[in-house]
Formats: C-alpha cells, sequence, structure tokens
C-alpha cells in the first residue's frame, strides 16, 4: 500500500465491443488530496470511474481501498466501501421534492410504514446547508429550482451518505463563477477532514485553482502524473491531446454587415425578463452575458416559442413574426442547440444519422414520407466537418463520449440550414481539441453570412468569438460591449453591473 494511499487502482482494463475504452491504468488518490484526472472526451477516465462506481462487472485489474482489496462489481458495493460519485449528468428525480432525493433509500420513519417527515426536513436541512443552499425550501419539487441548485443538491445528496472518497465529474458544468467558488471552498473543508477526492474537469484553470495532484489520461492509457505546481496549461493540453496547440481562439475574418436580421423590442416575459431590446447583423457572433439566472436562456426560449412572452415583438429579417412553436420557428430560420444535449437535444437511442436529420425532415419529406438513406452525403459531410469519432453514422448516439455526442449535436443544426443559430453553452463540458472544433464550426457559419446568437459562460470563449456582447442582469438588459472592449474583466463587471459599458439609471 503507497503511504497514506485512500484509493489504489492497479492495471485497470475495461474493454467494450470493439474497444478497449481503459487500457492497464494506474491511478491513486490519498487521504486529504484533490487529485484532477484530465483528458479528451472519449480518454478513457469517466470509464474508469465508473469502474470505481461499480457501473461494470467485468473489469480487469485490482482496486485497493485504504490497502483491502475490493471487488466492486455493483453500485451498492462501491457505496459500501465509501466510494461517492457525483455524475456530470444528474441523477436526481425531477418529480419529487429535494427531500426525498437527498435521503432516498434512508429517509427517516416513525414506525415500520410512516415516514418521519419532520426529522426528514430537518436532514436535508443540513445536508442543503453544506453546500450553501441553507434558504431552499427541501419540500420543493426539484422541477422547480434551477439547473445551478439542482446541481448543488445533486452534491448535498452524495456527501449525505458519508463518503471517504469524492469522485466529481465536471462537477462545475452548470455553475455560476459564485458558485463555484462556494464549491471551492467546500472541497477545502473536505479536503481538511481527510477525504481524497477525485475531480474530473475540462477548465484548465479550476485545476490550477483547486487540485493537489493531477493524472493525464489519451486514448484509454495513463499518460502522465504529476504536482499541479510543477505544471502549466500548456503542458497539461499537449500531454492530453498528443501535440502542442498554440490557441483555440485564433482571430476570425471580418463578416459582420449592417443588415440586421433579427430584432427583439420590448421583449418581457414578467419574472424571468423585462423590457428587453436588442438587434442581429448579418455575419455577426452576439454574446448575450448575465450571471446564472440572468434571464439567457429564457430569452432564447422564447424566440423559439417553447415558453411564451407577456408583451414585445419579434422581426427576422425585417418582418415581424409570431412562431406558433419550435417547428415553426425552424421553418422561419432560426435554430437553438439547447444547453441539456442528453434531455432535449440529442435522442440518445436513435443513430447519428436519424438525429442529424431530425430538423431537415419536414423540409425533404414528400407527402408523409421521408427516406432518410437518400441523405446520406449531408450527414457525411457533417460528421466530418465535426471531426465525430467514430465516424460511423448507423451508431447510437448514447454510444459516444460526451464530447462527441456535443459535436453531433452541432452537426444537427448545422445539417438544419437555418439563418439565425443560438447556441446555448456550447462547449459546456467538453475537452479542449472537441471545444476547437466546435468553436471553428462556429467562425465558418458566420463567414457564410449567417448569425450566432452565443449565450455562454465560458468568458474567454465570448471574448475569442464574439463580435458584440450585451449584458443581462436579472432580467434586464443593462449593457453593451463592442468588440473592442470585449474581455473577460469588462464581462464580469458588466455582468455585476458595474463599469462604463453598464448604461446609466
Amino acid at each position: 500500500m503507497a503511504e497514506g494511499c485512500a484509493l489504489e487502482m492497479r492495471g485497470i482494463s475495461k474493454r467494450f465491443p470493439g474497444t478497449l475504452a481503459v487500457d492497464k491504468v494506474d491511478f491513486s488518490v490519498k487521504h486529504g488530496e484533490i487529485h484532477a484526472l484530465l483528458g479528451e472526451n472519449g480518454a478513457g477516465k469517466s470509464t474508469l470511474m465508473k469502474v470505481l462506481a461499480g457501473l461494470y462487472h467485468d473489469y480487469t485489474g485490482d482496486i485497493l481501498i485504504d490497502g483491502v482489496k475490493k471487488d466492486l462489481f455493483s453500485p451498492s458495493l462501491s457505496k459500501e466501501a465509501g466510494i461517492g460519485m457525483v455524475y456530470q449528468e444528474l441523477s436526481l428525480a425531477r418529480r419529487i421534492s429535494i427531500c426525498e432525493n437527498l435521503l432516498v433509500g434512508r429517509l427517516p420513519k416513525k414506525n415500520a410504514l410512516f415516514i418521519d417527515r419532520k426529522k426528514a426536513v430537518g436532514q436535508s436541512r443540513e445536508l442543503l446547508a453544506r453546500v450553501g443552499l441553507e434558504t431552499l425550501d427541501p419540500t420543493l419539487d426539484v422541477s422547480e429550482v434551477s439547473q445551478c441548485d439542482a446541481q448543488l443538491i445533486e452534491i448535498a445528496k452524495v456527501l449525505g451518505a458519508s463518503p471517504s472518497i469524492l469522485v466529481m465529474d465536471e462537477p462545475t458544468s452548470a455553475l455560476s463563477s459564485e458558485e463555484v467558488q462556494r464549491l471551492f471552498s467546500i472541497l477545502r473543508a473536505l479536503k481538511e477532514q481527510g477525504l481524497a477526492i477525485v475531480y474530473i474537469s475540462h477548465h484548465l484553470a479550476e485545476i490550477f485553482e483547486i487540485a493537489d495532484m493531477v493524472t493525464v489520461m489519451r486514448d484509454g492509457r495513463l499518460v502522465d502524473t504529476f504536482p499541479v505546481s510543477e505544471t502549466n496549461t500548456a503542458m497539461l493540453v499537449e500531454k492530453m491531446v498528443g501535440e502542442p496547440i498554440q490557441t483555440f481562439y485564433a482571430e476570425g475574418h471580418e463578416t459582420v454587415s449592417r443588415e440586421e436580421v433579427l430584432r427583439v423590442e420590448d421583449y418581457t416575459r414578467w419574472g424571468f425578463f423585462h423590457h428587453v431590446n436588442f438587434s442581429l447583423h448579418r455575419g455577426e457572433i452576439l454574446a448575450i452575458c448575465g450571471l446564472a439566472g440572468a434571464g439567457r436562456t429564457e430569452i432564447a426560449r422564447a424566440i423559439m416559442s417553447a415558453d411564451p412572452v407577456d408583451r414585445g415583438k419579434l422581426f427576422v429579417h425585417d418582418r415581424e413574426v409570431r412562431f406558433k412553436s419550435f417547428g415553426d420557428a425552424i421553418r422561419g430560420g432560426v435554430g437553438y442547440l439547447t444547453e441539456d444535449r442528453k434531455v432535449v437535444g440529442l435522442a440518445l437511442p436513435q443513430s447519428v444519422r436519424d438525429n442529424v436529420l431530425s430538423c431537415v425532415i419536414d423540409k425533404y419529406r414528400k407527402g408523409i414520407l421521408f427516406d432518410p438513406d437518400k441523405h446520406r452525403g449531408l450527414v457525411k459531410k457533417q460528421i466530418e466537418e465535426m471531426a465525430v469519432t467514430p465516424d460511423d453514422p448507423d451508431r447510437q448516439v448514447n454510444s459516444f463520449s460526451g464530447g462527441n455526442q456535443q459535436k453531433i449535436l452541432m452537426a444537427k443544426w448545422l445539417a438544419a440550414d437555418v439563418d439565425i443559430l443560438i447556441l446555448d453553452e456550447p462547449t459546456r463540458g467538453v475537452d479542449v481539441s472537441a471545444k476547437a472544433t466546435i468553436h471553428n464550426a462556429v467562425r465558418r457559419f458566420a463567414q457564410q453570412g449567417k448569425s450566432v446568437i452565443l449565450l455562454s459562460s465560458d468568458l474567454p470563449e465570448i471574448v475569442g468569438l464574439c463580435d458584440r456582447a450585451v449584458v443581462l442582469r436579472e432580467g434586464h438588459l443593462i449593457g453593451e460591449i463592442p468588440k473592442a472592449g470585449i474581455s473577460e474583466k469588462s464581462l464580469l463587471m458588466a455582468a455585476n453591473g458595474e463599469g462604463e459599458y453598464v448604461h446609466a439609471g
């Protein structure tokens, strides 16, 4: 047993049909250590952690917890061994209360038949307080809380089982910058208590802020393990992708014209956004910025008629429109890449071909008939441009890594051939290589004279891609930043209601 090791994984391998996803990987974490696990989508890091979580009974190799060999062939065995998993895709049940989610499987009872609801609410409040949600009502349904709060509830749920080893897979993907700092405070406290923490993230800045050690995987194999203090961003990127990458935010060509393609006037949905006015020009990439809860996604959904508006007007190509449905908006030349690819964006059990063609069925069908085989060229072109790996149009989407699923979602909207594309967190939870692929696709889209509205919490992404930014705060548009003024500092200040680009009053 290595000194102070809470977890040792020795020679771990996991094979899927046709793929060796994890190939004889050694990985260890000490008590009181935050150990980052990095790699591109498909590198094998999530599969390695799913082995630890007991999701596979056919892995090979040895797992030692505090020096004792454990066979973790089921999730229950993993939990009994002290493993706590916080997955990127939330496991909360949306139609039951926060309390029931937090205490699932261990709700306190008055007797054999009845739940002690008062005690359950009290225990839930204690767990919520651990993640800074002490003001949240535990009796609310999970469906009533924001994505950010749901992420923190998921973390509280896992902490409720008192794990000794905590694995966090992209835990900040739905959190605002303030909530990220709150999470880091929680992790530092857990580290002081002696927990071993495995931290998976594609945000390299987070690694340097929170982690002690870092392990890099590529193509299912271990690349290297070293202290975070002995590395830098360029070194980590090179180890992840196998070659140096100079920049992911290369300058694009000037494509913006004066022609207005979309305009909202006095756009209002009471309680979500109020009296919002902005326009979008041909060839422009426009960012709508703001802190979590500012109303960015709500405006996008309203433009697509996924949500109602109470007042205001929407103009597309200088003509007032009132889309009757999401499909009507697509037929009107407006598309929307959702932030939730698994629930809303993709049909996971279906093939890449079916997903890529899903928005063009109305366009290409003859009566009630649609033959996807006639559009093989379109599918092939899109998955090649988005570098989907493997490039098999007949493969089910749920068999791809998260980054490749995001590229498939982007391919779907590029195939839709809309004039205006709204992108909601298009690179959330993807690796640096997939991010570069998506960014290049966005630039090509704009260079073709089409237009983009970008909703992103990734400030370097906005700085690198956007021609202009409008800023929302608490549902109100409070400022506009020209391309020359866009920087991480100006975006943060404006989102907090400060700086030269915020309108007076």
